[in-house]
Protein backbone atom coordinates (compact mmCIF):
# COMPACT_ATOMS: atom_id res chain seq x y z
CA UNK A 1 0.00 0.00 0.00
CA UNK A 2 1.22 3.51 -0.82
CA UNK A 3 -0.75 5.14 2.01
CA UNK A 4 1.74 4.51 4.86
CA UNK A 5 4.61 5.97 2.82
CA UNK A 6 2.67 9.19 2.15
CA UNK A 7 1.68 9.40 5.81
CA UNK A 8 5.35 9.11 6.85
CA UNK A 9 6.37 11.95 4.53
CA UNK A 10 3.59 14.19 5.83
CA UNK A 11 4.42 13.42 9.45
CA UNK A 12 8.07 14.29 8.85
CA UNK A 13 7.08 17.66 7.37
CA UNK A 14 5.73 18.84 10.73
CA UNK A 15 7.69 19.73 13.83
CA UNK A 16 5.72 18.24 16.69
CA UNK A 17 8.40 16.63 18.85
CA UNK A 18 9.27 18.28 22.21
CA UNK A 19 12.67 19.39 20.91
CA UNK A 20 10.92 21.27 18.11
CA UNK A 21 9.22 23.77 20.38
CA UNK A 22 7.96 26.97 18.83
CA UNK A 23 10.30 29.07 20.99
CA UNK A 24 13.31 27.41 19.36
CA UNK A 25 11.98 27.52 15.81
CA UNK A 26 12.82 30.03 13.09
CA UNK A 27 10.09 32.62 12.38
CA UNK A 28 8.60 32.94 8.90
CA UNK A 29 7.23 36.37 7.97
CA UNK A 30 4.53 36.43 5.29
CA UNK A 31 4.68 39.91 3.73
CA UNK A 32 2.45 41.54 1.14
CA UNK A 33 4.23 44.12 -1.00
CA UNK A 34 2.08 46.90 0.49
CA UNK A 35 3.26 46.16 4.04
CA UNK A 36 6.92 45.36 3.44
CA UNK A 37 8.15 48.94 4.02
CA UNK A 38 6.27 49.30 7.33
CA UNK A 39 7.56 45.92 8.51
CA UNK A 40 11.12 46.89 7.54
CA UNK A 41 10.81 49.97 9.72
CA UNK A 42 10.23 47.78 12.80
CA UNK A 43 13.40 45.73 12.25
CA UNK A 44 16.97 46.29 13.36
CA UNK A 45 19.33 48.30 11.23
CA UNK A 46 21.13 45.11 10.22
CA UNK A 47 17.92 43.45 8.98
CA UNK A 48 16.87 46.61 7.16
CA UNK A 49 20.25 46.79 5.47
CA UNK A 50 20.02 43.12 4.49
CA UNK A 51 16.60 43.70 2.90
CA UNK A 52 17.97 46.70 1.01
CA UNK A 53 21.04 44.79 -0.16
CA UNK A 54 18.85 42.10 -1.64
CA UNK A 55 16.25 44.61 -2.87
CA UNK A 56 13.43 42.69 -1.19
CA UNK A 57 10.08 44.36 -1.80
CA UNK A 58 7.64 41.58 -0.95
CA UNK A 59 7.53 40.23 -4.51
CA UNK A 60 5.29 37.21 -4.98
CA UNK A 61 7.05 33.92 -4.12
CA UNK A 62 10.30 35.77 -3.26
CA UNK A 63 12.10 34.08 -0.34
CA UNK A 64 14.86 35.75 1.64
CA UNK A 65 16.73 34.17 4.56
CA UNK A 66 17.73 36.50 7.38
CA UNK A 67 21.15 35.56 8.83
CA UNK A 68 22.32 35.44 12.41
CA UNK A 69 25.88 36.59 13.24
CA UNK A 70 26.98 32.94 13.45
CA UNK A 71 25.66 32.25 9.94
CA UNK A 72 22.55 30.35 11.03
CA UNK A 73 19.09 31.36 9.84
CA UNK A 74 17.48 33.99 12.07
CA UNK A 75 14.26 34.30 10.08
CA UNK A 76 12.59 33.89 6.73
CA UNK A 77 10.57 36.40 4.74
CA UNK A 78 8.20 35.23 2.01
CA UNK A 79 6.74 37.76 -0.38
CA UNK A 80 3.04 37.57 -1.14
CA UNK A 81 3.02 40.20 -3.86
CA UNK A 82 -0.22 42.12 -4.34
CA UNK A 83 -2.33 39.69 -2.31
CA UNK A 84 -5.35 41.79 -1.25
CA UNK A 85 -5.50 40.31 2.26
CA UNK A 86 -3.87 37.50 4.21
CA UNK A 87 -7.23 35.68 4.18
CA UNK A 88 -6.81 35.26 0.40
CA UNK A 89 -3.66 33.17 0.84
CA UNK A 90 -3.58 30.13 -1.44
CA UNK A 91 -2.07 26.80 -0.36
CA UNK A 92 0.21 27.03 -3.39
CA UNK A 93 1.84 30.19 -2.00
CA UNK A 94 3.54 28.09 0.68
CA UNK A 95 4.09 24.95 -1.37
CA UNK A 96 7.52 25.99 -2.65
CA UNK A 97 8.89 27.00 0.74
CA UNK A 98 9.97 23.66 2.30
CA UNK A 99 12.48 22.87 -0.45
CA UNK A 100 14.00 26.38 -0.26
CA UNK A 101 14.78 26.23 3.44
CA UNK A 102 17.65 24.46 5.20
CA UNK A 103 16.75 21.65 7.61
CA UNK A 104 15.34 22.84 10.89
CA UNK A 105 12.18 23.84 12.69
CA UNK A 106 10.11 26.81 11.50
CA UNK A 107 6.97 28.66 12.60
CA UNK A 108 4.85 31.51 11.33
CA UNK A 109 5.86 34.75 13.02
CA UNK A 110 2.32 36.12 13.17
CA UNK A 111 -0.99 34.63 14.17
CA UNK A 112 -2.98 33.52 11.13
CA UNK A 113 -6.78 33.38 10.78
CA UNK A 114 -8.02 29.77 10.83
CA UNK A 115 -8.74 29.43 7.10
CA UNK A 116 -5.42 31.06 6.24
CA UNK A 117 -3.59 28.79 8.67
CA UNK A 118 -5.25 25.74 7.12
CA UNK A 119 -4.24 26.80 3.60
CA UNK A 120 -0.70 27.63 4.70
CA UNK A 121 -0.15 24.27 6.39
CA UNK A 122 -1.77 22.37 3.53
CA UNK A 123 0.58 24.08 1.09
CA UNK A 124 3.56 23.23 3.28
CA UNK A 125 2.51 19.58 3.45
CA UNK A 126 1.93 19.28 -0.29
CA UNK A 127 5.26 20.96 -0.97
CA UNK A 128 6.91 18.39 1.29
CA UNK A 129 5.57 15.35 -0.54
CA UNK A 130 8.18 13.44 -2.57
CA UNK A 131 8.07 13.36 -6.37
CA UNK A 132 5.92 10.69 -8.02
CA UNK A 133 7.01 7.16 -7.06
CA UNK A 134 9.22 5.15 -9.36
CA UNK A 135 10.63 8.35 -10.87
CA UNK A 136 14.41 8.17 -11.31
CA UNK A 137 14.42 4.74 -9.70
CA UNK A 138 13.07 6.00 -6.36
CA UNK A 139 10.91 3.60 -4.41
CA UNK A 140 7.76 4.08 -2.40
CA UNK A 141 8.59 3.90 1.28
CA UNK A 142 12.20 5.09 0.88
CA UNK A 143 13.68 6.79 3.91
CA UNK A 144 12.73 10.44 4.40
CA UNK A 145 15.68 12.86 4.43
CA UNK A 146 15.99 15.45 7.13
CA UNK A 147 14.19 18.58 5.97
CA UNK A 148 12.58 21.83 6.98
CA UNK A 149 9.74 21.15 9.40
CA UNK A 150 6.86 23.40 10.36
CA UNK A 151 5.40 24.02 13.81
CA UNK A 152 1.70 24.24 12.90
CA UNK A 153 -0.06 27.34 14.21
CA UNK A 154 -2.66 26.76 16.89
CA UNK A 155 -5.36 28.25 14.65
CA UNK A 156 -4.90 25.41 12.13
CA UNK A 157 -7.26 22.43 12.11
CA UNK A 158 -4.29 20.10 11.77
CA UNK A 159 -6.29 16.86 11.66
CA UNK A 160 -8.48 18.13 8.83
CA UNK A 161 -5.54 19.52 6.85
CA UNK A 162 -3.54 16.32 7.24
CA UNK A 163 -6.53 14.28 6.03
CA UNK A 164 -6.79 16.50 2.95
CA UNK A 165 -3.09 16.23 2.16
CA UNK A 166 -3.20 12.47 2.63
CA UNK A 167 -6.20 12.09 0.30
CA UNK A 168 -4.58 14.26 -2.36
CA UNK A 169 -1.25 12.45 -2.18
CA UNK A 170 -2.93 9.06 -2.25
CA UNK A 171 -5.10 9.89 -5.27
CA UNK A 172 -2.12 11.36 -7.11
CA UNK A 173 -0.08 8.23 -6.53
CA UNK A 174 -2.90 6.05 -7.87
CA UNK A 175 -2.95 8.09 -11.08
CA UNK A 176 0.83 7.84 -11.37
CA UNK A 177 0.85 4.04 -11.12
CA UNK A 178 2.02 2.42 -14.39
CA UNK A 179 -0.84 0.59 -16.13
CA UNK A 180 0.88 -2.79 -15.74
CA UNK A 181 0.78 -2.27 -11.96
CA UNK A 182 -2.73 -0.80 -11.68
CA UNK A 183 -5.38 -2.56 -13.72
CA UNK A 184 -9.03 -3.17 -12.80
CA UNK A 185 -8.17 -5.88 -10.27
CA UNK A 186 -5.59 -3.74 -8.47
CA UNK A 187 -7.91 -0.74 -8.43
CA UNK A 188 -10.63 -2.89 -6.90
CA UNK A 189 -8.18 -4.23 -4.30
CA UNK A 190 -7.28 -0.68 -3.31
CA UNK A 191 -10.97 0.17 -2.85
CA UNK A 192 -11.67 -2.97 -0.83
CA UNK A 193 -8.69 -2.32 1.45
CA UNK A 194 -9.66 1.31 1.95
CA UNK A 195 -13.24 0.35 2.73
CA UNK A 196 -12.20 -2.35 5.18
CA UNK A 197 -10.02 0.14 7.03
CA UNK A 198 -12.96 2.53 7.40
CA UNK A 199 -15.66 0.01 8.25
CA UNK A 200 -17.32 0.13 4.82
CA UNK A 201 -18.92 -2.73 2.93
CA UNK A 202 -17.54 -3.24 -0.57
CA UNK A 203 -18.87 -5.50 -3.30
CA UNK A 204 -17.01 -6.11 -6.56
CA UNK A 205 -18.84 -7.56 -9.58
CA UNK A 206 -16.37 -9.09 -12.03
CA UNK A 207 -16.37 -10.24 -15.65
CA UNK A 208 -19.42 -12.07 -16.96
CA UNK A 209 -21.15 -11.54 -13.62
CA UNK A 210 -21.67 -7.98 -14.84
CA UNK A 211 -24.08 -9.35 -17.45
CA UNK A 212 -25.99 -11.33 -14.84
CA UNK A 213 -26.17 -8.21 -12.64
CA UNK A 214 -27.31 -6.12 -15.65
CA UNK A 215 -24.34 -3.84 -16.26
CA UNK A 216 -24.05 -4.56 -19.99
CA UNK A 217 -22.13 -1.49 -21.12
CA UNK A 218 -19.44 -1.85 -18.45
CA UNK A 219 -19.00 -5.43 -19.60
CA UNK A 220 -18.92 -4.52 -23.29
CA UNK A 221 -16.20 -1.90 -22.91
CA UNK A 222 -13.95 -4.08 -20.77
CA UNK A 223 -14.50 -7.55 -22.15
CA UNK A 224 -11.61 -7.52 -24.66
CA UNK A 225 -9.14 -7.18 -21.80
CA UNK A 226 -10.89 -9.85 -19.75
CA UNK A 227 -8.98 -12.81 -21.14
CA UNK A 228 -6.58 -12.18 -18.26
CA UNK A 229 -8.55 -12.39 -15.01
CA UNK A 230 -6.86 -9.37 -13.47
CA UNK A 231 -7.89 -7.27 -16.49
CA UNK A 232 -11.54 -8.33 -16.51
CA UNK A 233 -14.05 -5.48 -16.17
CA UNK A 234 -15.65 -4.95 -12.81
CA UNK A 235 -17.91 -2.65 -10.84
CA UNK A 236 -16.72 -1.52 -7.41
CA UNK A 237 -19.61 -0.71 -5.07
CA UNK A 238 -18.72 0.66 -1.62
CA UNK A 239 -21.27 1.61 1.05
CA UNK A 240 -20.64 3.38 4.35
CA UNK A 241 -22.45 5.44 6.96
CA UNK A 242 -25.65 5.72 8.93
CA UNK A 243 -28.81 4.97 6.95
CA UNK A 244 -30.53 7.90 8.68
CA UNK A 245 -28.17 10.43 7.09
CA UNK A 246 -28.49 12.07 3.63
CA UNK A 247 -27.37 9.79 0.84
CA UNK A 248 -24.40 10.99 -1.21
CA UNK A 249 -23.28 8.90 -4.16
CA UNK A 250 -19.94 9.35 -5.93
CA UNK A 251 -19.12 7.81 -9.30
CA UNK A 252 -15.60 7.69 -10.74
CA UNK A 253 -14.48 6.69 -14.23
CA UNK A 254 -11.99 3.85 -13.77
CA UNK A 255 -10.59 3.22 -17.25
CA UNK A 256 -7.20 1.92 -16.13
CA UNK A 257 -5.80 2.18 -19.63
CA UNK A 258 -7.47 3.49 -22.76
CA UNK A 259 -6.08 2.37 -26.11
CA UNK A 260 -9.13 3.85 -27.81
CA UNK A 261 -10.31 0.34 -28.64
CA UNK A 262 -10.77 -0.45 -32.31
CA UNK A 263 -10.87 3.32 -32.95
CA UNK A 264 -7.30 3.20 -31.72
CA UNK A 265 -5.58 6.34 -30.52
CA UNK A 266 -2.34 7.50 -32.13
CA UNK A 267 0.75 6.85 -30.03
CA UNK A 268 1.10 10.42 -28.78
CA UNK A 269 -2.50 10.47 -27.56
CA UNK A 270 -2.10 7.07 -25.87
CA UNK A 271 1.03 8.00 -23.92
CA UNK A 272 -0.80 9.33 -20.85
CA UNK A 273 -3.76 6.98 -20.89
CA UNK A 274 -2.76 5.42 -17.59
CA UNK A 275 -4.40 8.55 -16.16
CA UNK A 276 -7.79 7.68 -17.65
CA UNK A 277 -8.71 6.31 -14.23
CA UNK A 278 -8.11 9.78 -12.74
CA UNK A 279 -11.81 10.19 -12.02
CA UNK A 280 -11.80 6.95 -10.03
CA UNK A 281 -8.71 8.09 -8.12
CA UNK A 282 -10.44 11.35 -7.18
CA UNK A 283 -13.62 9.49 -6.20
CA UNK A 284 -11.66 7.02 -4.07
CA UNK A 285 -9.62 9.78 -2.43
CA UNK A 286 -12.79 11.76 -1.72
CA UNK A 287 -14.54 8.71 -0.27
CA UNK A 288 -11.55 8.05 1.98
CA UNK A 289 -11.55 11.66 3.14
CA UNK A 290 -15.28 11.63 3.87
CA UNK A 291 -15.01 8.43 5.88
CA UNK A 292 -11.91 9.65 7.73
CA UNK A 293 -13.68 12.80 8.88
CA UNK A 294 -16.78 10.79 9.79
CA UNK A 295 -19.03 12.88 7.55
CA UNK A 296 -22.71 12.62 8.58
CA UNK A 297 -23.78 11.08 5.28
CA UNK A 298 -24.71 7.72 3.79
CA UNK A 299 -21.94 7.28 1.28
CA UNK A 300 -22.06 5.12 -1.80
CA UNK A 301 -19.09 4.89 -4.17
CA UNK A 302 -19.44 3.34 -7.62
CA UNK A 303 -16.40 2.81 -9.83
CA UNK A 304 -16.68 0.99 -13.15
CA UNK A 305 -13.12 -0.35 -13.58
CA UNK A 306 -12.18 -1.47 -17.07
CA UNK A 307 -9.40 -1.48 -19.63
CA UNK A 308 -10.40 -0.38 -23.12
CA UNK A 309 -8.42 -2.85 -25.20
CA UNK A 310 -8.27 -4.34 -28.68
CA UNK A 311 -9.05 -8.02 -29.25
CA UNK A 312 -11.21 -10.44 -31.16
CA UNK A 313 -14.10 -9.82 -28.77
CA UNK A 314 -13.67 -6.05 -28.50
CA UNK A 315 -16.80 -3.99 -28.97
CA UNK A 316 -16.97 -2.38 -32.40
CA UNK A 317 -18.03 0.81 -34.13
CA UNK A 318 -21.57 0.09 -35.26
CA UNK A 319 -22.44 -2.15 -32.32
CA UNK A 320 -25.72 -1.46 -30.55
CA UNK A 321 -25.46 -1.93 -26.79
CA UNK A 322 -28.24 -2.19 -24.28
CA UNK A 323 -27.71 -0.10 -21.15
CA UNK A 324 -28.74 -0.76 -17.55
CA UNK A 325 -31.44 1.85 -17.99
CA UNK A 326 -32.83 -0.11 -20.94
CA UNK A 327 -31.92 2.49 -23.55
CA UNK A 328 -29.98 1.20 -26.53
CA UNK A 329 -26.79 2.95 -27.57
CA UNK A 330 -25.18 2.89 -31.02
CA UNK A 331 -21.40 2.88 -30.75
CA UNK A 332 -20.00 5.32 -33.29
CA UNK A 333 -16.62 5.64 -31.62
CA UNK A 334 -15.04 3.07 -29.31
CA UNK A 335 -12.80 5.82 -27.91
CA UNK A 336 -15.86 7.39 -26.28
CA UNK A 337 -15.95 4.54 -23.78
CA UNK A 338 -15.92 6.45 -20.51
CA UNK A 339 -19.46 7.73 -20.94
CA UNK A 340 -20.67 4.16 -21.58
CA UNK A 341 -19.32 2.72 -18.34
CA UNK A 342 -20.39 5.79 -16.39
CA UNK A 343 -23.91 5.55 -17.81
CA UNK A 344 -24.57 2.14 -16.25
CA UNK A 345 -23.16 3.30 -12.91
CA UNK A 346 -25.08 6.60 -12.91
CA UNK A 347 -28.40 4.90 -13.61
CA UNK A 348 -27.79 2.46 -10.77
CA UNK A 349 -26.94 5.40 -8.49
CA UNK A 350 -30.23 7.08 -9.35
CA UNK A 351 -32.31 4.07 -8.36
CA UNK A 352 -31.75 5.09 -4.74
CA UNK A 353 -32.52 8.79 -5.35
CA UNK A 354 -29.48 10.19 -3.51
CA UNK A 355 -29.59 13.70 -2.09
CA UNK A 356 -26.46 14.43 -4.12
CA UNK A 357 -24.80 12.64 -7.04
CA UNK A 358 -21.29 13.57 -8.19
CA UNK A 359 -19.25 11.98 -10.95
CA UNK A 360 -15.60 12.51 -11.81
CA UNK A 361 -14.15 11.58 -15.18
CA UNK A 362 -11.33 12.32 -17.58
CA UNK A 363 -14.05 12.37 -20.19
CA UNK A 364 -13.22 14.65 -23.11
CA UNK A 365 -10.28 16.32 -24.77
CA UNK A 366 -12.74 19.03 -25.77
CA UNK A 367 -12.92 20.24 -22.16
CA UNK A 368 -9.14 20.73 -22.25
CA UNK A 369 -9.37 22.58 -25.55
CA UNK A 370 -11.91 24.93 -24.00
CA UNK A 371 -10.39 25.41 -20.55
CA UNK A 372 -6.88 23.96 -20.57
CA UNK A 373 -5.50 21.27 -18.27
CA UNK A 374 -5.74 23.21 -14.98
CA UNK A 375 -9.43 24.17 -15.01
CA UNK A 376 -11.93 21.29 -14.96
CA UNK A 377 -15.32 21.70 -16.58
CA UNK A 378 -18.45 21.45 -14.44
CA UNK A 379 -21.87 20.42 -15.72
CA UNK A 380 -24.97 20.15 -13.55
CA UNK A 381 -28.72 19.70 -13.85
CA UNK A 382 -29.13 22.00 -10.82
CA UNK A 383 -28.10 25.68 -11.26
CA UNK A 384 -27.89 26.24 -7.51
CA UNK A 385 -25.64 23.21 -7.10
CA UNK A 386 -23.42 24.48 -9.92
CA UNK A 387 -23.12 27.90 -8.29
CA UNK A 388 -22.24 26.40 -4.91
CA UNK A 389 -19.66 24.11 -6.50
CA UNK A 390 -17.97 27.00 -8.27
CA UNK A 391 -17.86 29.04 -5.06
CA UNK A 392 -16.45 26.09 -3.13
CA UNK A 393 -13.76 25.81 -5.80
CA UNK A 394 -12.80 29.46 -5.38
CA UNK A 395 -12.74 29.23 -1.59
CA UNK A 396 -10.66 26.04 -1.56
CA UNK A 397 -8.36 27.14 -4.41
CA UNK A 398 -9.51 24.03 -6.30
CA UNK A 399 -11.29 25.72 -9.22
CA UNK A 400 -13.85 24.59 -11.80
CA UNK A 401 -15.69 26.42 -14.54
CA UNK A 402 -19.42 25.83 -15.21
CA UNK A 403 -20.37 24.75 -18.72
CA UNK A 404 -23.88 24.46 -20.21
CA UNK A 405 -26.02 21.39 -20.75
CA UNK A 406 -27.23 23.00 -23.97
CA UNK A 407 -30.58 21.43 -24.72
CA UNK A 408 -30.69 22.30 -28.41
CA UNK A 409 -27.65 20.08 -28.99
CA UNK A 410 -29.31 17.07 -27.42
CA UNK A 411 -30.93 15.78 -30.60
CA UNK A 412 -27.49 15.47 -32.25
CA UNK A 413 -27.02 12.34 -30.13
CA UNK A 414 -29.83 10.66 -32.06
CA UNK A 415 -29.34 7.39 -33.89
CA UNK A 416 -31.21 5.68 -36.73
CA UNK A 417 -30.77 2.23 -35.20
CA UNK A 418 -30.79 2.86 -31.43
CA UNK A 419 -32.19 5.21 -28.82
CA UNK A 420 -29.05 7.34 -28.98
CA UNK A 421 -25.46 7.42 -30.18
CA UNK A 422 -22.43 7.60 -27.92
CA UNK A 423 -21.05 10.54 -29.94
CA UNK A 424 -22.43 13.38 -32.02
CA UNK A 425 -21.53 13.91 -35.68
CA UNK A 426 -20.50 17.49 -34.92
CA UNK A 427 -16.83 18.28 -34.39
CA UNK A 428 -17.79 21.04 -31.97
CA UNK A 429 -18.81 21.13 -28.28
CA UNK A 430 -17.46 17.69 -27.47
CA UNK A 431 -17.51 18.25 -23.71
CA UNK A 432 -21.13 19.38 -23.87
CA UNK A 433 -22.12 16.31 -25.88
CA UNK A 434 -20.36 14.04 -23.39
CA UNK A 435 -22.27 15.62 -20.51
CA UNK A 436 -25.56 15.51 -22.43
CA UNK A 437 -25.03 11.79 -23.00
CA UNK A 438 -24.51 11.23 -19.28
CA UNK A 439 -27.61 13.29 -18.47
CA UNK A 440 -29.71 10.70 -20.31
CA UNK A 441 -28.80 8.30 -17.48
CA UNK A 442 -29.47 10.65 -14.57
CA UNK A 443 -32.96 10.95 -13.07
CA UNK A 444 -34.16 14.58 -13.41
CA UNK A 445 -35.04 14.82 -9.72
CA UNK A 446 -31.53 13.83 -8.55
CA UNK A 447 -29.17 16.80 -8.01
CA UNK A 448 -26.17 15.88 -10.15
CA UNK A 449 -22.81 17.41 -10.98
CA UNK A 450 -20.36 16.07 -13.54
CA UNK A 451 -16.68 17.07 -13.34
CA UNK A 452 -14.73 16.66 -16.59
CA UNK A 453 -11.10 16.53 -15.39
CA UNK A 454 -7.64 16.32 -16.88
CA UNK A 455 -6.19 14.81 -13.66
CA UNK A 456 -2.62 15.61 -14.65
CA UNK A 457 -0.14 18.41 -14.04
CA UNK A 458 1.59 19.20 -17.31
CA UNK A 459 4.10 21.65 -15.80
CA UNK A 460 6.27 21.59 -12.72
CA UNK A 461 5.03 23.86 -9.92
CA UNK A 462 5.67 23.86 -6.17
CA UNK A 463 3.39 21.29 -4.56
CA UNK A 464 2.14 20.24 -7.99
CA UNK A 465 4.83 18.19 -9.74
CA UNK A 466 4.37 16.88 -13.25
CA UNK A 467 2.13 13.84 -12.87
CA UNK A 468 -1.26 12.89 -11.50
CA UNK A 469 -3.46 15.54 -9.92
CA UNK A 470 -6.58 15.03 -7.81
CA UNK A 471 -8.59 17.91 -9.23
CA UNK A 472 -11.88 18.83 -7.53
CA UNK A 473 -11.29 16.54 -4.54
CA UNK A 474 -11.13 19.32 -1.94
CA UNK A 475 -13.87 21.25 -3.73
CA UNK A 476 -16.17 18.24 -3.56
CA UNK A 477 -15.48 17.65 0.13
CA UNK A 478 -16.42 21.26 0.83
CA UNK A 479 -19.50 20.99 -1.38
CA UNK A 480 -20.71 17.86 0.39
CA UNK A 481 -20.12 19.49 3.77
CA UNK A 482 -22.31 22.44 2.76
CA UNK A 483 -25.07 20.44 1.10
CA UNK A 484 -25.30 17.39 3.30
CA UNK A 485 -22.93 17.59 6.27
Amino acid sequence: MILPAIHAHLADALAVAPEDSASESVPIWLLRDSETASWRATQTAAVAAWLDTHEFRGERHRVLLLPRPDGAVAGVVLGLGALPAIEALSPWTLAGLPEKLPPGSYRFARDLPPVTADHAVLGWLLGSLPPPPLRNGSKVGASVPRRARLCPPSSCDLDAVTREALALGWARDLINRPPNLLGPAELAAVAVAMGAGCGARTEVIVGDDLLAADYPMIHAVGRAAGRAAERAPRLIDLRWGDERHPKVTIVGKGVCFDSGGLDIKPGAAMALMKKDMGGAAVALGLAGLLMARRAPIRLRLLVPAVENSIGGDAYRPGDVLRSRRGLTVEVNNTDAEGRLVLADALWEACTERPALLLDFATLTGAARTALGPELPALFSNDPQLSAIAQRCGVESHDPVWPMPLWDSYDDELSSRVADLSNVAPSAFAGAVFGALFLRRFVAPDVPWAHFDLYAWNVRERPGRPVGGEAQCLRLADRLIRERCG
